[in-house]
């Protein structure tokens, strides 16, 4: 047995014509080393602690009602256009003052420069999160810098195949560049479909590392799923990941519901200088496989030994829209949870660089000025200047 598509004749040759966007099945010797990974059994890859990874029936009609009601669906979206920082490519130029520097292009796309080396997490710079051109969600704001024109990256970090971490338009185009591309098991067959070669390929289980550009990245667990095509069969790893340079390191989470397992990742790959933790997207109907706020700034504490230091920078909100809470919620609950935490916080515009070193990090309330106001009004934000917001135009 070659691979889950040499069952059937057939069956693999259908496959074999489904859409490019859909990826590729593991074969062969990725599918070997698949098997025999000790977080693959069943059948599938399975998580670190139990997770139900999609809404029953019964709840999937209840989140259709809310999801489609016109009132939600009005706060889900900015009203006006989401400020991106004019001066990005500018900023880049120069060289980061204290060695680590971290820009937020959107949802949980972060170009992190760490100790002379650019490294270049989840890049998503399509217009829709989605196998088709012509529906699912779409972007809110447009990208802060074209791709082409944010120059050599030595290493691009994948932390699962969904769409919206995966982009096949944004890999076709890094892959004629001569990054490396550190990614979790399995998912090196949807690159090598879309034109990566073999050799730029580190494909890594749970705990595994590689070296790139003199940085050591780790695939660390996650608390997730995988899937791209129609039969979603968990073929694929989901990871978050750990980068140390000679003087900083950094954690980026990817996709994660919280689990305990944040403070061993802590303890064996920090203190982290920077986190950048998923903290939108969220909600009852999938509590294992997401983190709200209060819960990712749980587990940057956790990462750090229970001590608030490093700062956070809070990703995967404001750039699409998956969930049904509020567009600007995830901001809000963010800052809350960093004022009851005592932690520091960045919170740039996408595409606003910024050192995780500096005393002054990024702290406008920008997305208050698009978004609609809670009935309530908007909370005082301890710690956050409110007054820092973005114009609607």
């Amino acid at each position: 047995m070659t691979g889950p598509t040499s069952m059937h004749p057939l069956r693999a040759r259908l496959r074999a014509l489904r859409p490019a966007a859909f990826g590729a099945d593991p074969s062969g010797a990725r599918w070997e080393r698949i098997r025999r990974s000790p977080n693959f059994s069943d059948g599938s890859f399975q998580n670190p602690q139990g997770a139900v990874t999609r809404p029953s029936n019964g709840s999937m009609v209840e989140f259709a009602k809310i999801y489609f009601q016109k009132e939600a669906r009005a706060l889900r979206s900015p009203v006006g256009p989401v400020p991106v920082h004019p001066t990005t490519l500018a900023e880049l130029a120069k060289p980061p003052a204290s060695g680590l520097r971290l820009t937020w292009m959107g949802h949980s796309s972060v170009l992190a420069e760490i100790d002379g080396r650019r490294v270049l997490f989840d890049p998503v710079w399509g217009e829709r999160c989605s196998p088709f051109s012509f529906a699912g969600p779409k972007r809110l704001h447009p990208v802060p810098v074209p791709l082409a024109a944010l120059g050599p990256v030595d290493a691009v970090v994948i932390s699962h195949d969904h769409y919206d971490h995966l982009d096949l338009p944004t890999i076709r185009s890094l892959a004629s560049t001569d990054t490396v591309f550190a990614v979790p098991l399995g998912v090196g067959a949807h690159l090598e479909r879309w034109g990566v070669a073999a050799d730029r390929l580190r494909e890594l289980d749970w705990q595994e590392s590689t070296r790139i550009a003199g940085l050591t990245l780790t695939a660390t667990p996650a608390r997730h799923f995988c899937g791209r095509g129609l039969r979603n069969q968990q073929h694929t790893l989901w990871a978050s990941w750990a980068v140390a340079g000679p003087e900083h390191r950094i954690y980026h989470s990817g996709d994660t519901g919280y689990f305990p397992g944040f403070a061993g990742i802590g303890a064996e790959h920090g203190p982290f200088d920077a986190t950048m933790i998923q903290i939108g997207a969220y909600s009852d109907y999938w509590p294992d496989i997401h983190m709200t706020p209060a819960e990712g700034m749980r587990a940057h504490l956790d990462l750090q030994g229970g001590h608030p230091s490093g700062v956070m920078l809070p990703i995967h909100w404001g750039t699409f829209n998956l969930a049904p809470h509020p567009w600007a919620e995830p901001g809000e609950g963010t800052v809350d949870a960093a004022a009851e935490a005592g932690a520091r916080i960045a919170l740039p515009r996408p595409g606003e660089p910024f050192e995780p070193a500096s005393p002054a990090v990024p702290s406008g309330l920008w997305w208050r000025a698009v978004a609609t106001a809670p009935a309530r009004g908007w909370a005082a934000a301890a710690g956050a200047d409110a007054s820092e917001v973005a114009p609607t135009a």
